[in-house]
């Protein structure tokens, strides 16, 4: 059975300190004892670590020695619409533990009036989803919670390749993944919201050179094509 992973600010001089709700859920539902052994993390490298102390809200770590923990094969950013927040959560939760490096909430011109907005609010709370998914997924790093931008600001965001999620006479993702050779260590993803896609939102991807390509036959809810296409392209760069 995998040992747990937790994440901690630093380590120094071989000693770390896990405090906040990481360390109660350690301490109260765990039951840690000192002697115990799990895996720390720093989101530098990740080790294997023995705890010295466990009271309250304060685990103290010894570090026994380094853990291996390989890098993605490649760097992916998630642009995924603004959909209802609860339904939003869940995208964070199975998009970091497929592995993505970034995650950008888009306001297009379907999605919900106000999300973009509120998408502010709940920043705290994303990004306390993201860390935990990390964790039980046994990342090295959490995935970055970028700001809510409009669709014409995301268009911009950088990749090697960028492939927008499109179910109109778009070619399937396989089909036009590139060849091993030619892959880039970086692929950006974007996600449309319930209704798809307007006419103009489409030509403005083409025009900014997105690839448009779709993932079958039927019409997906956004949550399952962000799941669908992460988990094709997290595999084809392990090839």
């Amino acid at each position: 059975m995998a040992r747990r992973r937790f994440f901690v600010d630093a380590i120094r001089g071989g000693a770390a300190e896990l405090r906040g709700d990481d360390a109660r859920h350690l301490t109260r539902v765990l039951r840690a004892q000192p002697g115990q052994l799990y895996e720390i993390t720093d989101s530098q490298c990740a080790y294997l670590a023995e705890i010295s102390e466990a009271r309250g809200d304060c685990v103290l770590f010894r570090v026994l020695e380094p853990v291996a923990s390989p890098e993605p094969p490649v760097s992916i950013t998630l642009l995924a619409a603004l959909i209802k927040f609860d339904r939003f959560e869940w995208i964070i939760e199975k998009a970091t533990e497929l592995g993505v490096e970034r995650i950008l909430p888009v306001e297009t011109a379907r999605s919900e009036k106000g999300l973009l907005a509120a998408s502010g609010k709940r920043a705290e709370r994303w990004m306390r989803i993201a860390r935990e998914s990390s964790q039980q997924s046994r990342r090295l790093r959490a995935p970055e919670i970028l700001a809510g931008a409009r669709f014409e600001t995301a268009l911009a965001i950088p990749a090697g390749q960028r492939f927008i999620l499109d179910e109109a006479a778009a070619p399937p993702l396989l089909r036009v993944l590139p060849s091993p050779a030619a892959r880039s260590t970086s692929v950006a993803l974007l996600a449309g919201p319930e209704g798809g896609w307007t006419e103009t939102e489409r030509e403005k991807a083409t025009a900014a050179a997105w690839q448009p390509v779709s993932l079958g036959p039927y019409i997906l809810r956004t949550e399952t094509a962000v799941v669908a296409a992460i988990a094709i392209v997290g595999n084809a760069w392990c090839t």
